[in-house]
């Protein structure tokens, strides 16, 4: 197999990180917006809903803010935002979203 290069620009911005996971996976632009594609369950890509996405996405929920770092997990991801304050969303089993529930929690 020879890796292919993705069909997205990311809106025409440079990517500068990616994170993979289980089944999705998430692009950080060097203007700090994140991307992200693959599997949508338990909210998982960001975007307010569960569906699937085939090509990157731009998560909306960080217009505004700048994404400086991050990390997706099997079910969940984590955000670093410039001002220091850290964001989550994804699957809340075990409470590795640090909300103090096992809730899901959609962007």
């Amino acid at each position: 197999n020879t890796p292919t290069r993705l069909p997205s620009t990311l809106g025409d911005e440079r990517a500068v990180s990616v994170s993979a996971a289980q089944c999705h996976s998430l692009a950080l632009t060097g203007g700090g917006e994140v991307w992200s594609w693959g599997c949508a369950v338990e909210g998982r890509l960001g975007h307010g809903d569960e569906l699937n996405e085939w090509q990157p996405k731009k998560v909306e929920a960080f217009a505004g803010q700048r994404v400086v770092a991050l990390s997706a997990g099997a079910r969940h991801n984590l955000a670093l935002t410039a001002d220091g304050a850290v964001w989550s969303w994804g699957q809340g089993a075990w409470g590795k979203l640090g909300h103090d529930d096992e809730q899901e929690q959609l962007l």
